[in-house]
């Protein structure tokens, strides 16, 4: 156990005092960020700054006033078109004309803007959108129906779900009963937690496979070998180079935000929150309903078990990558001298990732489904699938169960790994085959 953790000692010095670690740890974080920023900037983007608008009323919808609206700068004219659009110098960037509306009975009105320069889709959508909100008022206000009285025909209906079993919400008064926005904030968590689990093991069992095939190649491996055991290596560097990767994952979880953060304060572009602000101005949701969303969500997150949560997290993050961080060091092993003999044997690992990831991205949606319940308890997808359903408090059984399997197929193929390991790092000059591999499994010391 002592060679392990030297070993270990060893992977993670050699990273860390490498330049192009620290390179890949900050530069990479802050460089996607960056991309994340410029993107967001990019998509953002909304022309030039607010347009002067004139408005022609002739349906008398405004009153002659309209409320500040985003992109726009409205003031309001009693000429005709024409005249407006003969005038020399134009202070103005476009004009609206609202013909006169025959009355309540009409579903469709056509307004004319005139302008030099083509009107953006999100300024198109939101003109017809004040357009389309005073012609409601207008519509109701003719029809002697107050505000009031249509929000009143509104119903908020939240669906409240609890366990059947009535011993179970007796033990359980605080979060015996959940609104729909649990659900909400279950699906969010559950793909943040399942993404993470994915981009760990995939990444980090993919540097422990190149690790080994570097030190195999440049013939460094026939020094080690000589003072520790096969096993003993493979181990050490599954767990050196864990802790690398944890320290990878934390400066990326810590350094984009931030970027992100800077960057949004800086260029400004949308936020979800500067979305809902936007929609409470057009009238698409009001302050109630957003006041309202806020605070399920929060109260939803006091009712979430993170010491629990965040415990069978970390349990099923070291089971997941120690089955597939030893599976690419075998592999890792068994590769010759020609470096394009990886792609046929990594195949049969990355693909029980990939169908665990979108296995987990359907299990979001339906937490409680047979492939869900069944996927998350099978030991190649569980590491990815039930992280993504514990925010939706999955039965104790099928956690335990997962866990259980889990255990022992880190037995299982952490000690096959290391009888592939054994021969392979010291073989050369040869393809290996998967039958070649099977071999090497039943070899005797």
């Amino acid at each position: 156990m002592n060679k392990i953790f030297i070993i270990a000692k060893r992977e993670f010095l050699i990273r860390v005092k490498n330049r192009k670690f620290w390179l890949a740890t900050l530069l990479g974080p802050m460089i996607l960020a960056i991309f994340i920023v410029v993107v967001g900037f990019i998509l953002g983007y909304d022309g030039d700054d607010e347009k002067h608008v004139v408005i022609i009323d002739r349906a008398n919808l405004f009153d002659g006033s309209i409320k500040d609206q985003a992109n726009f700068y409205f003031s309001f004219s009693d000429k005709d078109v024409q005249g407006l659009r003969n005038t020399a110098n134009r202070e103005y960037d476009g004009i609206l004309y609202i013909p006169v509306i025959s009355g309540v009975e009409e579903d469709q009105v056509e307004v004319d803007f005139y302008s030099d320069k083509n009107l953006d889709l999100e300024k198109l959508t939101s003109l017809k959108s004040i357009i389309s909100s005073e012609i409601r008022d207008y519509k109701l206000k003719e029809m002697n129906i107050t505000q009031r009285q249509l929000d009143q025909l509104s119903t908020r209906v939240i669906v409240r779900t609890e366990k059947l079993d009535p011993d179970w919400a007796s033990q359980n008064k605080e979060g015996a009963k959940s609104s729909e926005f649990s659900s909400y904030l279950g699906a969010g968590l559950g793909m943040a937690m399942g993404f993470i689990m994915y981009l760990i093991v995939f990444i980090n069992g993919s540097m422990v496979m190149k690790s080994v095939m570097e030190e195999k190649t440049n013939r460094i491996v026939e020094v080690i070998i000589s003072s520790v055991k096969p096993f003993e290596l493979m181990m050490g560097k599954i767990l050196g180079v864990g802790v690398i990767g944890l320290i990878q994952f934390l400066s990326w979880v810590l350094l984009i935000p931030t970027v992100v953060l800077i960057g949004n304060v800086f260029f400004g572009f949308e936020t979800d929150l500067q979305a809902l602000e936007d929609m409470q101005r057009t009238g698409n949701i009001s302050s109630d309903d957003m006041e309202f969303m806020v605070y399920q969500f929060i109260s939803e997150m006091d009712k979430i078990p993170w010491f629990k949560v965040i415990s069978l997290f970390v349990l099923f993050f070291i089971g997941g990558y120690l089955i597939y961080s030893s599976l690419f060091a075998a592999v890792g092993s068994a590769i010759g001298d020609d470096m394009h003999d990886s792609q046929s044997l990594v195949l049969p690992i990355t693909i029980p990732v990939l169908m665990a990831f979108y296995i987990m991205m359907t299990t979001i949606r339906v937490p409680d489904s047979s492939l869900a319940v069944w996927s998350s308890i099978f030991p190649l997808f569980s590491p990815i699938v039930m992280p993504a359903r514990l925010a939706f408090d999955p039965p104790f059984w099928q956690i335990a169960l997962s866990l259980v399997l889990l255990a022992g197929a880190v037995v299982a193929l952490v000690w096959i790994s290391g009888r592939i390991y054994r021969v392979g790092i010291l073989m050369y000059g040869k393809k290996a085959s998967f039958k070649e591999l099977a071999k090497w499994i039943f070899y005797r010391e």
